[in-house]
């Protein structure tokens, strides 16, 4: 790597490459290089974890850059801060982002009826026909869609108890905006309004308004050839290869591929307003609606908690919010078989971390990363299911792609 020396820390050339600088917590401790690289690879160890990208921003820079273990074990190929890994669900966040610049820009309207928008009632499209028969669907906003209050499943090929059947018909579960509950499904509803209704294209638009504009050149909803030139395999919890899908449709919920140096860029601009701004920044970012869920997954599971009061865990429009004594933080995780993500913001002190992984045991060291690394003893790691490594871990794949 290109670098160059200032006050002690190296920073990256402009080419792009990792940034090995010391790190301030929220707090107050400081880490030095050396600390973090040695809490991250004991941890990925004990963990059993194949790869793991790390950013950690820090007053609305990225002061910390670095990818540790394999991103290919057959290969011995090391990961590094532009492997292409599987974003997962951080799409949502990014196409949440698209959506709220249409809406600044008075194209779409998050509380009109999605039918204002489609050239047809929406079981008359084929791919919603199970809807036929369910009034419900014309109470749909894209307001709900973003902060999953539709009622809709996670996806239509998994039922209330969270199992895979893939031929499950399409359901509403329970009356639009009443309460959360987690759904791709409304996510890619609202993907198909943006491209049936008002004609959009919403690959192109991903490309133009937040990866070009970030500089997110290894980022994009489909896969492109370029990224077999350094591309992360996934393994399961065992280390057994699961390999890397190269999704060649848009789906907002979850087809992006990404790298931890992009996705570094993405926290950091969001952070700084320069994804959407002003009262449409602080739309996507307030309390849509409590969440008072046990877990995150299965996503229709109607068991409640007050664990989660303290930081009064809430959904904004495609990010979960919390309340903290560093003011509003906002998160997104993002989960697959042989993947696993987290990133996580705070407002006021312009402070985040990423955690991109190619390992189903990724997560597994998330809470003490979190809390070690940044000083977030915020985040609801039980409601998002970071069982620690050392725990007794639930059965995995309930309604988690």
């Amino acid at each position: 790597m290109l670098g160059f020396l200032l006050g002690g820390v190296v920073l990256a050339a402009a080419a792009g490459g990792p940034v090995i600088g010391p790190v301030l917590t929220l707090d107050k401790r400081t880490l030095s290089p050396a600390r973090i690289e040695a809490t991250v690879t004991d941890l990925m160890g004990k963990a059993r974890v194949t790869g793991l990208g790390l950013a950690i921003i820090n007053k609305g820079e990225i002061v910390y850059l670095n990818a540790f273990g394999r991103a290919n074990v057959e290969k011995d190929a090391p990961l590094t801060v532009q492997s292409t890994m599987y974003a997962a669900s951080f799409t949502k966040a990014m196409f949440a982002s698209m959506v709220m610049q249409l809406a600044a820009a008075g194209t779409l309207d998050l509380d009109a009826p999605i039918e204002r928008y489609l050239r047809k009632p929406l079981p008359e499209y084929e791919k919603y026909a199970d809807l036929k028969g369910d009034p419900r669907w014309k109470m749909f906003t894209a307001r709900m869609l973003l902060s999953h209050t539709s009622g809709l499943p996670n996806f239509r090929f998994f039922t209330k108890a969270g199992t895979y059947e893939p031929e499950h018909p399409l359901w509403i579960e329970f009356k639009p905006g009443s309460r959360y509950a987690y759904s791709g499904e409304g996510i890619n509803l609202l993907q198909f309004v943006l491209e049936a209704g008002l004609g959009l294209d919403v690959g192109a638009l991903m490309r133009e308004r937040i990866f070009e504009p970030l500089g997110m050149t290894r980022t994009s909803m489909v896969w492109r050839d370029d990224f077999a030139t350094d591309l992360a395999q996934g393994y399961d919890e065992a280390g057994k290869l699961i390999g890397h899908n190269a999704r060649r449709s848009v789906r907002a919920a979850g087809s992006a591929d990404s790298t931890i140096q992009d996705m570094a860029r993405f926290l950091r601009a969001t952070l700084r307003g320069e994804t959407i701004s002003g009262k449409f920044r602080d739309e996507m970012l307030k309390s849509q609606v409590r969440i008072r869920s046990v877990g995150e997954f299965p996503t229709l599971d109607e068991t409640t908690t007050s664990r989660d009061d303290r930081v009064s865990l809430s959904s904004g429009l495609g990010w979960g919010v919390l309340k903290t004594p560093h003011g509003r933080a906002f998160f997104k995780g993002g989960h697959d078989d042989g993947w696993e993500n987290y990133m996580i913001g705070f407002d006021k002190p312009g402070a985040g971390i990423v955690l991109m992984t190619n390992s189903s045991n990724g997560d597994s060291i998330f809470k003490e990363l979190l809390q070690t690394l940044i000083g977030d003893s915020y985040t609801p790691w039980e409601w998002q299911g970071f069982t620690p490594w050392d725990a007794t871990r639930p059965t995995p794949g309930l309604d988690r792609p």
